[in-house]
């Protein structure tokens, strides 16, 4: 059953509408071309207008929309030769985070991101996306594997945040994902990061320092999600459309305060409308900007990446005098 989010229903009403009429005219067998084409220019123009116009919680709405792809969709469609491998070496491995070696035009790469499931099984399987300290250090070992392999890291940022259960705290949450920024900091290979759907606080940060940070048109990157925003700041989630204007989570947002790099479009209506066209996209993007990457060596990589974060941040001074 298609999902059909709230601001939809004003399209679909008219994709009925137009159905209906359709099947009246081949009953009667009267010629309605004319009409038919007016209320299709009709529904074009709302689609248009309701997609090109979206609020920020909109946006997310369509960034957890249930049919859009995740990150092994991705690496099915634009890589070749993939091998996931398993486990942090340190006692388990995190269903949540998949990563492995693969192969995209002649270049060798490891790829990581974040899982998600379609159904209830699968979703508590990958634990609704939300990573636990094990899948941040199998991710930070298949980093350090590609670095001494010397090949490029690819992650697929899509988390409603690391996960915050007891089993998380208790075996060092926190402590996995600083040491990941740490690590990817100063890592000796280019890093390409997409976040293709949620990028919530520092479950998205654990796979998400770069050289390159790029966002699908309709996905989100915040230090926090709307609702738990919401309730902290109004004590409920019926703030939540509030709190994301006030976020400025949107990629449009983080384009202008210079935390990701581009933008990657979507089509009309997102990218579960037409995958396949957002996996060209994907795929063109790593390689335009994989090979100048490839050209630099691992002190000018690194030295660039930390100038990069070190510009980021606006703060103003205020001087009082005395």
């Amino acid at each position: 059953m298609e999902v059909v989010l709230d601001f939809e229903k004003p399209i679909v009403e008219l994709e009925n509408r137009i159905a209906e009429t359709k099947r009246l005219a081949e009953e009667s067998g009267l010629d309605i071309s004319e009409s038919l084409s007016a209320l299709e220019a009709r529904l074009e123009q709302l689609r248009r207008d309701i997609y090109q116009n979206l609020t920020p919680w909109q946006r997310v709405q369509l960034a957890r929309h249930p049919a859009r792809p995740y990150t092994l969709d991705y690496i099915h469609a634009v890589f070749e030769d993939f091998i996931e491998l398993h486990g942090d070496r340190c006692g388990g491995d995190d269903k949540a985070i998949v990563g492995g070696v693969a192969r995209i035009a002649e270049n060798g790469v490891i790829v990581i991101g974040q899982q998600k499931g379609r159904d209830t099984k699968s979703r508590q399987y990958r634990n609704f996306g939300m990573p636990n300290p094990e899948g941040y250090r199998k991710a930070r070992r298949l980093m350090k594997l590609a670095e001494k392999m010397r090949k490029p890291v690819i992650t697929f940022i899509d988390t409603p945040g690391a996960h915050p259960g007891m089993h998380a705290e208790e075996f060092g949450q926190a402590e996995a994902i600083a040491r990941n920024l740490y690590e990817m900091a100063q890592l000796r290979v280019p890093i390409l990061v997409f976040i293709i759907g949620e990028g919530a606080s520092g479950g998205a940060l654990g796979i998400g320092v770069g050289d390159k940070i790029y966002m699908l048109e309709n996905s989100w990157y915040s230090v926090i999600s709307p609702e738990s925003c919401a309730s902290i700041l109004w004590r409920s989630w019926e703030f939540k459309e509030k709190a994301a204007d006030a976020l400025h989570l949107s990629a449009q947002d983080n384009l202008k305060l210079g935390t990701i790099d581009e933008i990657i479009p979507e089509p009309l209506g997102g990218a579960h409308k037409n995958p396949t066209e957002v996996f060209r996209r994907v795929r063109e993007k790593i390689l335009s900007d994989l090979p100048p990457l490839l050209a630099l060596s691992p002190e000018e990589l690194v030295e660039r990446r930390l100038e990069k974060y070190s510009r980021m941040g606006r703060w103003v001074e205020n001087v009082q005098s005395s």
